[in-house]
């Protein structure tokens, strides 16, 4: 019963699955930034004018480090926003049954 109250009530299902997918976005990344210092990875470089950062990177491609270390940071901030709201729908139904 109580899934089905949360479901209908806030958007717990939606933020559990941004979270999960900000984990998944950010180990990709990660393994970007890892590859970047590796000979196979063709090393660091300096991006081509308007390429976006945040997409898998072909084998022996340059990786550009600091386009990379952007990504992480905004994933990291989505995350946050995302783990926030999710405590604060928590607190939200813990005052509600508290109070009845």
């Amino acid at each position: 019963m109580l899934p089905g109250i949360l479901a209908r009530a806030t958007l717990v299902d939606r933020l559990k699955q941004s979270l999960d997918t900000s984990v998944q976005r950010t180990k990709v990344i990660a393994g970007r930034v890892a590859l970047a210092s590796t000979a196979a990875a063709g090393g660091f470089t300096m991006p081509a004018a308007g390429t976006p950062g945040g997409s898998p990177a072909a084998p022996g491609e340059p990786i550009d480090l600091e386009q990379e270390m952007v990504s992480l940071a905004d994933e990291q901030l989505h995350f946050e926003a995302a783990a926030k709201l999710l405590e604060k729908a928590y607190a939200q139904l813990r005052l509600a049954i508290k109070d009845k």
